[in-house]
């Protein structure tokens, strides 16, 4: 490798990539590590970047099943699991000052702690039956969950900048549905998750009332994109991340290709987006007062 590709590229950047992908795959460092004839040390130092070495970057991708374009960081990342996924959403938080997202049905960040036990038994009910007689899908959720919840206290500790834009049309199936991972569901059950909705939407409205220092709210009454969207503003550079995974009401983390990018136009464009987004977007008392009659309308009593 070149003095000047070193240049261009993260290490420490590397490592995470490679740590990610290897837990979207559901392997341990040690499966990993005897999978690639090398020792459980030496995979550690892999994923905190102390790697110089193609051949064995091109062996771990291999292995991972990912391009080394997309292990090393050049271009766009594709990212095919949404453990994977949330992972590198973590480790991109860890150094951000501001977050701009667009995450369906609310940014799991702004969740109240109680979503993630809802969550987790959501996100097992809606593998479809019988595909899952291991288990593996299963302890896939676990994993994720537990992901997500390092993120969500990660950022409360933290505390870098947030500004969530949320639709309200995905609020209002949110609050109509309630969460649930399917459409099968005892009444009672459903009548629950609606319940959940609802405890979610008046924690966002708690936080459009209170306006807490660093948090931004803009409730979206126009369509949006149909994938999610985040901004992860760094230090030295900007990061876009965009997903088909959804989390809440009908949640997907089974299918579907999510990119990492800091691509010059794919940045611009996303840039934009969230721009003309948050102009238009109710803030504040005015998007308090909304929510208020969105609940009032579509939350179960």
């Amino acid at each position: 490798m070149s003095s000047s590709d070193q240049d261009a590229i993260s290490f420490r950047d590397i490592g995470a990539r490679l740590r990610a992908h290897r837990m979207g795959k559901g392997l341990t460092p040690d499966a990993l590590a005897e999978k690639l004839h090398m020792s459980r040390a030496a995979l550690y130092r892999a994923e905190k970047g102390e790697i110089r070495k193609i051949d064995t970057l091109t062996n771990i991708a291999g292995e991972l099943g990912v391009s080394l374009p997309s292990l090393m960081g050049v271009g766009v990342e594709y990212v095919s699991t949404s453990t994977t996924f949330f992972e590198r959403m973590r480790q991109l938080e860890e150094e951000c000052q501001q977050i701009i997202g667009l995450f369906s049905p609310v940014s799991y960040l702004l969740t109240s702690d109680g979503y993630d036990t809802v969550l987790k038994t959501v996100l097992k009910e809606s593998i479809p039956e019988g595909v899952d007689p291991d288990g593996t899908s299963a302890r896939a959720v676990d994993a994720l969950v537990e992901i997500l919840r390092e993120r969500k206290a990660a950022f409360r500790l933290r505390r870098p900048l947030i500004v969530s834009l949320i639709s309200s049309a995905d609020l209002e199936r949110f609050l109509m549905h309630g969460m649930v991972g399917r459409h099968d569901l005892p009444a009672a059950t459903v009548d629950e998750r609606r319940r959940a909705a609802r405890n979610e939407a008046e924690y966002i409205l708690s936080m459009l009332n209170d306006q807490p220092i660093g948090i931004q709210i803009g409730i979206v009454r126009e369509q949006v994109p149909a994938t999610s969207f985040q901004i992860f503003r760094q230090a030295d550079r900007s990061v876009l991340a965009i997903s088909p995974f959804r989390l809440g009401e009908q949640p997907n983390v089974r299918l579907g290709v999510a990119l990492i990018t800091s691509a010059p136009e794919a940045m611009s464009l996303h840039e934009e987006i969230a721009a003309r987004l948050w102009g238009d977007a109710l803030k504040g008392a005015e998007a308090a007062a909304y929510l208020q009659t969105v609940i009032d309308k579509y939350a179960i009593r």
